[in-house]
């Protein structure tokens, strides 16, 4: 079962869709992420409610008064947890989603069950992705014209997309509607860093990190899975930045067994690393 309703989260009217029933799970997706990415995703993710959420200026959720920091938009995050009723989830962030998740398992950590961090990194001072491409990424007309994306969308995201770049048609990958709203929502990567708190995260977390990303190395999630204490990093052979949506057959199983059989962990544990290729299940 499904619900798309629109509710009110700080001040702002927003689009929410609820999915399924079981353990709560909120997905944050990236910078240009619609309700409508998850679509390939949802399938795979039966036992779980999946709450999925326009964010503030993208798709048809209202552009706030001012932008918002990776810590304004955990807080935003939270709101939508109240709006659909749920005190606690698990938090699934991709690329920007996986900056917002990690700042609202530090601010709000009483509502995070347990991370699940894909195709992202921890801020500054991170290790860039290539400027040519990010440049690319940013560049709003880039996903205004299906072509043009298609024909970049190897050199962009990488991974699956090199050899078979028309899988980019399918997903909702569109830029704010407006110069403001993009511009706000590029604020939400601006200063922001991870680095000297992600040792005092106290929550199970799973990074997942294709090793042919062009826009977030994968020497960036090393980093963020050394520093969580008993993080599980999972890196796919031949993934890119969107290995969760051009492999999702391969990528979600390790997802859902990871969030299906959820352990204590000692926060003195080491960190645990699994190199899969894609097409491995576990």
């Amino acid at each position: 079962m499904t619900t798309t309703s629109y509710v009110v989260v700080d001040g702002l009217r927003t689009r929410v869709r609820v999915h399924g029933d079981g353990t709560p799970l909120l997905l944050i997706g990236g910078v240009w992420s619609q309700v409508e990415l998850w679509d390939d995703v949802l399938p795979y993710l039966e036992g779980f409610r999946t709450i999925t959420f326009d964010p503030p200026g993208i798709g048809a959720t209202e552009l706030s008064r001012r932008p918002l920091t990776a810590g304004g938009l955990a807080g935003f995050a939270a709101g939508v947890l109240d709006a659909v009723g749920v005190e606690r989830a698990h938090v699934l962030g991709v690329s920007l989603g996986g900056l917002v998740a990690q700042a609202m398992a530090r601010s709000h950590p009483d509502r995070v069950g347990a991370l699940v961090l894909v195709s992202t990194g921890y801020g500054l001072p991170g290790v860039p992705g290539r400027p040519d491409v990010l440049l690319r990424f940013a560049r709003p007309r880039a996903y205004a014209d299906p072509d043009e994306l298609e024909r970049s969308a190897g050199r962009i995201f990488g991974g699956r997309l090199r050899d078979d770049p028309g899988l980019v048609r399918r997903w909702h990958l569109r830029p704010a509607a407006d110069l403001r709203s993009y511009v706000y929502r590029l604020a939400g990567v601006a200063g922001f860093t991870s680095l000297p708190w992600l040792h005092r995260l106290d929550c199970p977390t799973l990074v997942v990190h294709g090793d042919d990303d062009p826009i977030v190395p994968l020497a960036n999630a090393r980093v963020v899975a050394c520093l969580v204490p008993g993080a599980r990093l999972e890196v796919i052979r031949g993934g890119g930045h969107l290995v969760l949506l051009d492999s999702v057959r391969e990528v979600l199983p390790t997802i859902t067994e990871f969030l299906t059989h959820l352990h204590p962990r000692p926060r003195t544990a080491r960190p645990t690393t699994t190199t899969r290729d894609r097409g491995d299940h576990p």
